[in-house]
């Protein structure tokens, strides 16, 4: 499920080249905070994937909602 919506949510990333230097920038809409820069767009790719894992552990540890990533919805259940 996690891999899923960590692919959903990676669909819906926007990439553009940065004129000052020909880097890309990338970032996910509706997830605030994930986006990424990289000399490469392979590399945007693979550092805004890292950053959008990271992100996602953050606010699981803080029981913090996750946006929906094409239908595709992630909660935290309760373990006792």
């Amino acid at each position: 499920m996690l891999t899923a919506y960590i692919r959903a949510a990676m669909g819906k990333a926007k990439y553009e080249i940065l004129t000052d230097d020909g880097s890309y920038y990338g970032e996910v809409p509706g997830f605030q905070g994930v986006y990424a820069s990289a000399a490469t767009l392979e590399a945007c790719r693979e550092e805004l994937e890292s950053t959008l894992e990271d992100w996602i552990l953050f606010r699981v540890s803080r029981n913090l909602p996750l946006p929906e990533a094409d239908g595709l919805k992630l909660e935290v259940a309760e373990v006792v």
